[in-house]
């Protein structure tokens, strides 16, 4: 056990009252919390108007969907649940803040759209703009096999009207919290997929949460680099068969 991987990351990067961790920020190199695609075509998303359930029914009828309806899912619910995930529900002092937790608020977590059948957008991979809330193309065409491939021959995330894609840019985290980082970026990737799920709920719709896919292949799928970002987990989204 000691010669581990995972058990070498977790008591190396443990937290100890002898071993005095961190040291003085340089402000000047803090990361900015937000990605952006310049130059390329943008969707702004429509406004939304929030489902009038109870969080305890969201709470009590969240369940892993794999089987999907072959009906589209539409762009405002689409709207709300990128909102609900990661969205800015508000702005203090200059100061944006989300709807997930991030340590430090420096939010790592980028999210992409693999589109296989949305109301108002063409089949392809978006990159969601969480300042401007709207969706930047990355690129057109039918993913969705792909995908499924790459995830280990998983054939909902073909069969899906949409997949959302969550990435970890490292460096946001690691500015602050060296390698203690990486721990709280997976925490916050699961923040994310609980707020998603939840709100599909609301709306009617059904997630299923992946994280057995080759990362790599994903990756390039999407187009980073495995190494400053990289794609870590995966969530199907449609409305249940």
């Amino acid at each position: 056990m000691p010669d581990e991987i995972g058990y070498l990351f977790q008591q190396e990067t443990k937290y100890w009252r002898d071993r005095p961790g961190g040291g003085m920020l340089d402000w000047s190199q803090k990361p900015s919390p937000y990605k952006e695609y310049p130059g390329v075509v943008e969707i702004g998303l429509p406004a939304f108007q929030p489902p009038g359930v109870t969080l305890e029914w969201c709470v009590r009828n969240r369940r892993s969907v794999r089987e999907y309806a072959p009906e589209p899912v539409l762009l405002d619910q689409i709207s709300f649940m990128l909102w609900a995930s990661t969205g800015i529900r508000g702005r203090i002092q200059g100061y944006e803040f989300r709807t997930a937790p991030s340590a430090g608020a420096l939010y790592p977590i980028e999210t992409y759209l693999l589109v296989n059948n949305c109301s108002g957008l063409s089949n392809g991979i978006y990159h969601y703009s969480v300042r401007r809330h709207s969706l930047e193309i990355v690129k057109q065409g039918d993913f969705g096999e792909g995908l499924a491939h790459a995830s280990l021959g998983q054939s909902m995330c073909a069969e899906a009207p949409c997949v959302f894609i969550w990435s970890a840019v490292f460096g946001r985290s690691k500015w602050k919290y060296k390698d203690r980082a990486y721990r709280y970026v997976y925490l916050e990737a699961g923040h994310l997929a609980q707020n998603l799920a939840l709100a599909a709920v609301s709306l009617g719709l059904g997630t299923c949460q992946i994280a057995a896919f080759f990362d790599d292949e994903v990756n390039q799928l999407v187009g980073l680099d495995g190494t400053e970002e990289s794609v870590i987990y995966l969530s199907t989204v449609g409305r249940p068969a």
